[in-house]
Order: C-alpha cells, then sequence, then structure tokens
C-alpha cells in the first residue's frame, strides 16, 4: 500500500496572503473612485491616463502566469459574504497568538505511534505491527523572505533559530532542535529551496516515553517546511534526518507509521520490501498506553550496541529476516546467538498476532504479547525492573489479554490489549490516520 500525502494547499509563500487581498482592494476602490468622473465609454483602462489605470502589483507579488490563487473565486450566483453591519467590511479575522496577521500559515500534523508488537526488527529487515495514535505534534509555520526557521516549542520555553544553510545538526541547541535542523539538512540535500520563517510547535505526546516524538516533530515539521512526495518518501527523508541529528542508526518504523497511518487499523510493515498492510483492530478490543515512569532518550543508550549485535549475528547465519530458529543455534556466542533468537522469533509472532488481529482471535493476540516480553527481557535485554513489574502486575488483571513494553525499551511505556470497558490506568490510545498539512488563514 502506497499512502500519497498531496499537501493542496502549496504555493511560494508570497503568491498570497491579506497583504496582496489588501492591495488589490485599494487598487479596485481607486479605480471606481476615479472611472465615476470619466464618460461610461471612456472606463475600460485603454486610452486612459497613467493614473486611472489600474495599479500594477509590485514584483514581489506578482503571481507567475499559469499559477492559480490558493483562494478560489467567488462562484458565479453563490451569495456574497456577510458583511459587518458596523463597519461595511468582511468580519476581521481572528489573530492567532504568535503568528502575524497577513501571512501564509501552514499547518502540519503527525501522530506518535504505539508499536502493538515488533521491537528491534525493522533495522534488521523484519516485520512490525505498529499504529499512529490520536495524539501528535503540529507545527505551524509561517514563510518569510529570511535564512533563518525560527520556532518555539510547548515544552521548552528556549526558542530555537536553524539556518537553512546548516550543516552539522548536532551543534543546535536546544536538544530538540537538532531533529528540525536534520530535517533542513535533508530538504536542502533533496533539492528543497527551504525557506526561513518563524513557528511554533505543540505536542500531546509525552517525551521519553517511546511513542515516537521525535518522529512526529520531524515528520511535522517537514510537512511545514514543504516536503512532497507519498508517506514512503516522506518517511525516508525523515528517517535520515533522525539518523544524522542522533547519531542513533533508527529503523523505518517510527517515520513511516507516522506518515501511512490508517484509521482504526494496525500496520503491518515489512521494513525489507517496504509495504504497508492495514489490519483492522476489532472492536471488542482496546488498547491502552502505561506509563513505566522511567525516562528513556536512545542518545546514549545500548541501542547502538544491540544493532551491532544483530549484524554480527547476520555475519555468522545470513540475513536474520530469513533466518529459521535452528539457524541460530548455530551461532557460537551466546549473546549474539540471544539477540538472533529474539528477532528471529519476533518476526514469527508478528505475522501471527496480525493473522490474530484480522480473525479477531483476541487470547491469541494477547498470548503473544506475552511471549514478546519475555523475549525482549530475556534474549534482548532491553527491559528495565520498572517496566517488568508493570507488566507483570497487568498481565494479572483481569480484562487484559496481554502487556508488553513497547518501542526500544530501556524505559518509557508499556502497551497493554484489553477487553472493551476493562478499567485499568492508563491512556486509552485509537489508531488514527497518518500525518497531514494544511494551509490557515493568515
Amino acid at each position: 500500500m502506497s499512502v500519497t500525502i498531496h499537501p493542496s494547499w502549496w504555493r511560494p509563500w508570497r503568491l498570497s496572503g491579506a497583504s496582496e487581498r489588501r492591495l488589490a482592494s485599494s487598487g479596485r476602490r481607486r479605480r471606481r473612485r476615479r472611472s465615476a468622473r470619466l464618460p461610461a465609454t471612456a472606463r475600460p483602462s485603454e486610452g486612459l491616463p497613467s493614473w486611472a489605470r489600474p495599479p500594477a502589483a509590485p514584483a514581489l507579488l506578482r503571481r507567475p502566469s499559469g499559477i492559480a490563487p490558493i483562494t478560489s473565486p467567488r462562484p458565479p450566483g453563490s451569495p456574497r459574504r456577510r458583511r459587518s453591519a458596523r463597519l461595511g467590511r468582511p468580519r476581521p479575522q481572528k489573530r492567532r497568538r504568535g503568528l502575524s496577521s497577513g501571512r501564509m500559515i501552514i499547518e502540519a500534523y503527525s501522530p506518535g505511534r504505539v508499536n502493538l508488537i515488533g521491537d528491534h526488527t525493522d533495522y534488521s529487515g523484519g516485520l512490525v505491527l505498529p499504529m499512529a495514535l490520536d495524539t501528535g505534534t503540529t507545527v505551524r509555520f509561517s514563510p518569510l523572505p529570511t535564512t533563518t526557521v525560527t520556532l518555539r516549542s510547548d515544552a521548552d520555553p528556549a526558542p530555537a533559530a536553524i539556518e537553512t544553510d546548516v550543516v552539522d545538526p548536532t551543534t543546535i541547541q536546544p536538544a530538540w532542535a537538532r531533529y528540525v535542523a536534520g530535517v533542513v539538512v535533508e530538504l536542502r540535500s533533496a533539492g528543497y529551496d527551504i525557506s526561513g520563517g518563524t513557528g511554533s510547535i505543540t505536542t500531546t505526546l509525552p517525551l521519553g516515553a517511546g511513542l515516537s516524538s521525535s518522529a512526529a516533530l520531524e515528520v511535522a515539521t517537514a510537512l511545514a517546511l514543504g516536503a512532497l512526495g507519498s508517506a514512503l518518501e516522506v518517511a525516508q527523508l525523515c528517517r535520515r534526518a533522525e539518523q544524522l541529528a542522533s547519531g542513533v542508526p533508527c529503523g523505518i518504523m517510527d517515520q513511516l507509521a507516522a506518515t501511512a497511518g490508517v484509521q482504526g487499523c494496525a500496520l503491518l510493515i515489512d521494513c525489507r520490501l517496504l509495504t504497508v498492510d492495514p489490519v483492522r483492530i476489532p472492536d471488542g478490543l482496546e488498547v491502552v498506553v502505561i506509563d513505566s515512569g522511567e525516562h528513556r532518550a536512545l542518545v546514549g543508550s545500548p541501542y547502538v550496541e544491540r544493532r551491532a549485535d544483530c549484524e554480527r549475528a547476520a555475519d555468522v547465519i545470513g540475513p536474520l529476516r530469513d533466518a529459521a530458529r535452528g539457524d541460530v543455534e548455530r551461532i557460537p556466542d551466546d549473546r549474539l546467538r540471544r539477540r538472533a533468537r529474539h528477532v528471529v522469533s519476533e518476526n514469527e509472532r508478528v505475522a501471527e498476532a496480525a493473522d490474530a488481529l484480522r480473525t479477531a482471535d483476541l487470547q491469541r493476540f494477547g498470548r503473544l504479547l506475552r511471549e514478546s516480553h519475555r523475549s525482549l527481557r530475556d534474549d534482548f535485554e532491553v527491559s528495565t525492573p520498572a517496566l517488568d513489574a508493570l507488566v507483570d502486575e497487568l498481565n494479572c488483571t483481569t480484562g487484559v489479554f496481554g502487556a508488553r513494553l513497547t518501542g526500544a525499551g530501556f524505559g518509557g511505556c508499556a502497551v497493554a490489549v484489553v477487553e472493551r470497558g476493562t478499567v485499568i490506568a492508563g491512556r486509552r490510545v485509537h489508531a488514527s490516520a497518518g500525518a497531514r498539512v494544511r494551509e490557515l488563514k493568515g
């Protein structure tokens, strides 16, 4: 499945805005006043003195031929817009705090994701089963004729200023702005002409909880700055941006789940073939995310070591995606054997879990989640005592089909699939559509 993002809003920033509308409106008023003093036969502009001709728009605001205005003209026969009885003018638009009236404002939204099953398999070309969340990150951006992208986040009082010719995102402060800088670098490398501007970032995702807040920021930023293409193309660009900004060799799952999300569905993603197969979530199942209270960040974690272990195991038995459990036993090193055993068995569990969802076999689905957590804890060693205690408690709760840690581990959240109506602490989440973008009135 290929989901294409069609941002129909996009036009160069200087081709729209209240300034152009005011210019056109003032020109019409001047022409009406001046033409009222002329005979009816002289009203066409041909033959009139220069002062009576319609004023030409400044070069900065001229619209190249073939590019239609963003706002379509009023259709013939449609009612005129209501006017204010007090002033005889259109009702003023409410100004958005922090953004100047009259500018084009691009609003891009990207959801977070929760991975139901299939962790530490994506960078080995394996299978994963995430879903896009109904919480995410929004970037509102107003392009300006500058070379600096200035953003403010509701999660950090310090603003970020990124030059459009930035080379090394790791030098940017504050730290979250490195992901924005990574997107700027990758867009420029892909041939985009990046405009500076100002904007804001708001998020409903908890940071450091393993719900892909960084991927959501990257995708929303890329769309706000003008990225075009399919869900896969945008996800690949943002994955490169994260690797550049963080130095972590992450897989494609987080970004692709954010761009290709489908309402009401988990996504069976083949990370080798880069295909996405939506799997409907049964009506009787609810997904709950529970924070362990342990903040985690992949930067500085053993994530890189785990990936290196998988690559060394693949050097012995070949690609882990193609390996069988019997092949794993041929690995002489115990640690590498356990790492490979997790990846190979997790790929099997993901395929079976997708089938369990399709057939609404919720007991089998829950059992697979419990097995996945044990594998992540014992073979891949990415769980923590706090996560283990939380998952054990959840798996002993009536109405819970199964629970496991979600994400890369080393802290963060657990995910539980429960019978509808089951009361447990945590946030109920719903599978949502993927990233989207629109133009707002300035």
